[in-house]
């Protein structure tokens, strides 16, 4: 990025926040605390009102703004791409509100801009038709105004694995995306603690009128307290999977604590570190499990063949010789 380009960009993001540090600026654009200073002061000498203040940051005077910039092609791309990801990513507000935020990135692009938008978008789709929210609960839209707004929210709550709705007060305090779900981490009144709830498990939202309390930020929160499943002990497992299989399985890895691999012949041998080889890793191990191996722990490879009993004993077919020597 030239110094022209560079120095435009710092000032779009001091109009975009109330307050930007200097630090921020150099590590965005990856250049020292003094080119900052050098480029603070450019924008002033042509009369732009800053003014800064030790240890916390710029800002620019209040009520002064900069006509809206032109996007260039790639950001107007960018855009455009977003707008597809939160089609499936994000409820229906959100959706509609990025709609509408994108007729007017639209109608400051120059005529041949708007041609390459409109020729791309008939190129870019989502094929995954697994919403995060349920259609009719704009959960999402409604959270983000909580947080926005410091309000609490009243929601009709279904737990996972449990047939109780309950009707609750929770001050949520930032919401993530995480396996292909949205969760909220808020500090629910009927628990008196912090819980995490899923958006697509949320029946019903609305936002009250109920002021939050002083909470922590979401960063700092999955800082400061352990995930639930971090209060199991942590398990290594080494599975031996046949190099055929291996393929089918490298999306889902991940999720079970995958580690590393090493190629052992014809086989992949795969190390996991999880909270869950039981309730976890085990059932996914399950299938595939007639093209792989537990190599330890051996109280897992104990367990598979147990449960191996358990699926042909429930389906009334008998226990079968074979299951003795499951898993070796």
């Amino acid at each position: 990025m030239n110094r022209f380009d560079r120095i435009t960009a710092i000032l779009i993001q001091l109009q975009s926040k109330k307050v930007v540090k200097a630090q921020d600026l150099a590590d965005r654009f990856s250049i020292s605390l003094r080119t900052v200073y050098r480029d603070i002061r450019s924008l002033e000498e042509a009369g732009v009102p800053l003014y800064g203040e030790a240890g916390i940051g710029y800002s620019l005077v209040d009520g002064y703004r900069l006509p809206p910039v032109m996007f260039t092609p790639e950001e107007a791309m960018a855009f455009i791409t977003a707008g597809k990801l939160m089609e499936k990513f994000s409820d229906k507000a959100l959706t509609d509100n990025f709609a509408s935020a994108l007729y007017k990135v639209k109608a400051v692009l120059r005529n041949t801009e708007k041609d390459l938008v409109n020729n791309l978008e008939d190129h870019i789709d989502t094929f995954d038709h697994r919403r995060a929210t349920p259609a009719g609960t704009n959960s999402l839209d409604v959270l983000l105004k909580a947080i926005g707004e410091k309000k609490a929210v009243q929601m009709t709550y279904k737990a996972f694995g449990s047939d109780d709705v309950t009707n609750r007060i929770a001050e949520p305090i930032g919401v993530f995306h995480e396996d292909n779900n949205w969760h909220t981490i808020a500090y629910c009144h009927l628990r008196e603690m912090y819980r995490q709830f899923r958006t697509d498990r949320i029946i019903a939202i609305q936002l009250t009128d109920i002021a939050q309390q002083e909470h922590v930020s979401l960063k700092e929160y999955r800082e400061l307290y352990p995930k639930e499943w971090e209060k199991y002990p942590l398990e290594k497992v080494i599975l031996c999977v046949a190099k055929h299989c291996v393929p089918y399985i490298q999306d889902r890895k991940h999720f079970y604590g995958f580690v590393s691999e090493v190629e052992n012949g014809d086989n992949i041998e795969m190390t996991f570190v999880t909270h869950w080889a039981e309730e976890g890793l085990l059932r996914w191990f399950m299938m595939f499990a007639d093209c792989a191996e537990i190599v330890e722990p051996l109280w897992l490879k104990e367990k598979t063949t147990a449960l191996v009993e358990k699926i042909i004993e429930k389906n009334g077919l008998g226990i079968a010789p074979a299951v003795e020597n499951f898993n070796g």
